[in-house]
């Protein structure tokens, strides 16, 4: 018989509100079998990796409740956790109905009494800590220049975030400049590209027998990515300059 888990993480990041949490919370407690409420994800894939291998192993099918599956699935990889076979359901997105309905009606999943379990962390980690999706990322290096804080280690051959740490809240702005969306920041409260969601890869389709009329598409959606780029440019810088002016300030204090 194969088993199943699911594991909701209860995030921090105000992703989820505090009443749909205790809501889901509740209805998850009916179905028997093993519950794990994380607090949360993205600190327990640093500090509590053995923990997340154990769950992989144990189980032979893990349902994740968490944000963008794209997120979720780069952060354990980015993290080195093999978890196995493992579906991600995404809180974003479905609301707490929705989320039961699938329990029950996709992934048949038994009910009854639920063996529930929280699992806390002590780590209380960035709002905007960094992870790569690494197919996209081209190995361009953008991120790792345009970062301040030490978050990236760049070489031609690879790119890692080795101190997620040392991001800092409100500053998404490395994944701003990066051209291929590969940058993703889980915790992002907006619903977009930069925190997990799927990326448009829509591509001008050259029309039969109308040359000039390929090219012409093809020069209005390039102007039209400049504008867009030259925009998420300005707003990165302008966030970067307000986290180093938010870190001088905290030094100031510690002097």
């Amino acid at each position: 018989m194969n088993k199943t888990c699911v594991l909701y993480c209860s995030c921090g990041a105000g992703l989820f509100s505090v009443e749909e949490s205790g809501r889901l919370a509740q209805a998850l407690n009916n179905f028997q079998l093993d519950i794990y409420e994380l607090h949360d994800l993205c600190a327990l894939s640093i500090n509590e990796k053995e923990f997340l291998k154990t769950i992989g192993k144990k189980y032979d099918q893990k349902i994740v409740i968490a944000c963008f599956p794209r997120a979720v699935k780069n952060m354990l990889k980015q993290s080195s956790i093999d978890f196995g076979k493992y579906e991600v359901i995404n809180f974003r997105e479905e609301r707490v109905e929705k989320i039961i309905d699938k329990l029950d009606n996709q992934f048949n999943l038994p009910v009854g009494s639920a063996n529930y379990q929280i699992k806390e962390s002590e780590l209380k980690v960035p709002a905007w800590f960094p992870v790569i999706d690494s197919s996209l990322c081209t190995l361009c290096g953008q991120c790792s220049r345009f970062c301040l804080f030490g978050v990236y280690k760049f070489n031609k051959k690879s790119l890692n975030v080795v101190d997620p740490l040392a991001c800092k809240n409100n500053c998404p702005a490395c994944g701003r400049t990066c051209p291929a969306s590969a940058i993703i920041f889980p915790r992002l409260p907006e619903n977009s590209v930069l925190s997990g969601a799927e990326p448009n890869n829509e591509k001008v389709q050259k029309p039969e027998g109308n040359g000039s009329l390929f090219v012409l598409l093809n020069e209005r959606n390039s102007a039209r990515k400049n504008i867009f780029r030259q925009g998420f440019i300005k707003q990165a810088e302008k966030e970067r300059n307000k986290a180093l002016e938010e870190l001088k300030k905290g030094l100031n204090k510690k002097e």
